[in-house]
């Protein structure tokens, strides 16, 4: 065979594996049914996978669903799931943001059915559901260097994700961005806006059209969010007038680093955590649930102590499906995704590649390579008023203690903005459905909400009230 043969053949293969790594490195697919929804999906479903860190290494896995309503002008949404570690299937699904829901009512044990969600966000916005950081979901990485992430990290890698997603989706680069999660998304998501402005700032490409960001019950500033949970407790009467008394004399606010020789301090934290050990701190008023039920940590950081679930319980649950419990706890309806994602059926649909992941799990506490370099984000949003004139929004469900409106109102009143409007009612088919004010700094605005009734994750809780909060803020109305 000649050199130049040779050569040829050479060239050929070469050719051949870059485009193998293209395809690789970005794919997506149409979803048009699903198992477990009749008929075809009624809305336009995407998944896929961009690569993203050194060589692509890691593969980030998204839901990409088109507005209903008109997707050539309304804005682009990119959702993040708490965690870190939770699958954005929880928002897709179970947080009602996306246009499923589980059928629970007539689940049999066997693979769970769907029903059309009346409340979905995806009605006046398009959505990337992300799985991100790497771990969450279906995403991976081909190397075990590949998980070993940081805040920093995984914001970064978020916002590679984004850019590289509208160069193969140019059809929405003119639209408005927004980036949001909620719970530990408080953390990451202002670094991936800091990104983004950076980015723009410099002129790489493809240009973001970023006008703002939402948060849900965001972690933020990780000791000050804890600090809080002794006020919110008193404040719904949980603990007594006088042991809020003394924890307040003997701790002097401080209840996250306490020196032990502080005996009385010590004492009065031991007494609160018995008050609410039995207390669901997602969301208060719901049963405590021993299996797949969120746990108070006491004075420990509120990321471990919400949206985990622990795979021994899951499996003990998974045998009583066709006999669940007579106690209803919203916790035992997540076994429901175990057994959906986990359907090689299912993982077919959605063009997952095989072999990438062992099993599915909601949310993943295995990820020990995971380092959490970012205390508070508190300083990212300070930045934000004075450089950008972005808006945001930043709400709680006010059933939550384990991210309390308290703590997050004493954040946002360090930033020194100026109140534009103070603290009054937003209304739901005429019904309170929260509280509201808003804020303002130079461009800035920030429009702050409480959702009555709400919980951690609160459109999980309230759909309608939550839908009516995001479509009333996207359309630029006040609540």
């Amino acid at each position: 065979m000649s050199t130049l043969s040779m050569a040829s053949i050479t060239l050929v293969f070469v050719l051949v594996f870059l485009i193998v790594l293209m395809c690789m490195a970005d794919s997506h697919s149409i979803v048009e049914t699903l198992p477990g929804f009749p008929g075809k999906l009624p809305f336009k479903l995407e998944t896929g996978y961009v690569g993203v860190g050194e060589a692509d290494e890691v593969q980030l896995f998204y839901y990409f669903v088109e507005s209903e309503r008109n997707p050539k002008m309304d804005p682009l949404l990119l959702w993040l799931t708490g965690g870190p570690g939770c699958s954005s299937f929880t928002g897709f699904v179970y947080e009602n943001i996306g246009p499923l829901k589980f059928n629970y009512e007539d689940f049999d044990g066997n693979l769970p059915t769907f029903l059309l969600n009346p409340y979905s966000w995806t009605q006046v916005a398009s959505i990337i559901f992300l799985d991100a950081p790497v771990g969450s979901g279906f995403s991976y990485a081909r190397t075990s260097q590949g998980y070993n992430i940081t805040d920093k990290i995984s914001a970064a890698q978020t916002y590679q994700f984004l850019r590289k997603w509208l160069i193969t989706h140019p059809q929405f680069q003119s639209n408005v961005l927004y980036v949001g999660g909620d719970s530990y998304s408080g953390i990451v998501v202002p670094i991936i806006v800091e990104e983004i402005y950076n980015g723009n700032k410099v002129g790489k490409e493809p240009y973001l059209k970023l006008n703002g960001y939402l948060l849900g019950n965001p972690v933020t500033d990780r000791r000050g969010d804890v600090n809080a949970e002794i006020e919110y407790a008193y404040r719904v009467s949980l603990i007594s007038n006088e042991l809020y008394a003394s924890l307040k004399e003997s701790c002097q606010g401080e209840y996250v680093v306490v020196d032990p020789a502080n005996v009385q301090c010590v004492k009065d934290l031991a007494a609160f955590e018995d008050c609410i050990a039995n207390i669901d701190v997602a969301h208060i008023l719901e049963p405590n649930c021993h299996l797949i039920s969120p746990k108070s940590n006491g004075i420990e950081l509120p990321h471990q102590a919400i949206m985990d679930e622990n795979q021994r319980n899951v499996l003990q649950l998974l045998s009583w499906s066709k006999s669940p419990p007579a106690l209803w706890c919203r916790s035992y309806t997540y076994v429901l995704s175990y057994i959906w994602a986990n359907d090689e059926n299912v993982q077919n649909a959605l063009h997952i590649r095989k072999g990438t992941i062992k099993n599915w799990v909601r949310c993943n506490k295995t990820m020990s390579a995971y380092t959490y370099n970012v205390i508070s984000t508190v300083d990212y949003h300070r930045n934000f008023t004075e450089q950008t004139g972005y808006r945001s929004l930043i709400y709680n469900g006010d059933q939550d203690m384990s991210v309390s409106y308290v703590g997050t109102l004493q954040w946002i009143r360090t930033l020194n903005m100026t109140l534009e409007s103070s603290w009054e009612p937003w209304f739901v088919e005429g019904q309170v459905a929260g509280y509201t004010m808003r804020f303002t700094k130079n461009k800035y605005r920030m429009t702050y909400a409480t959702i009555k009734g709400g919980g951690h994750t609160a459109p999980e809780y309230k759909p309608k009230e939550s839908f009516a909060m995001a479509y009333r803020w996207l359309a630029h109305y006040y609540l």
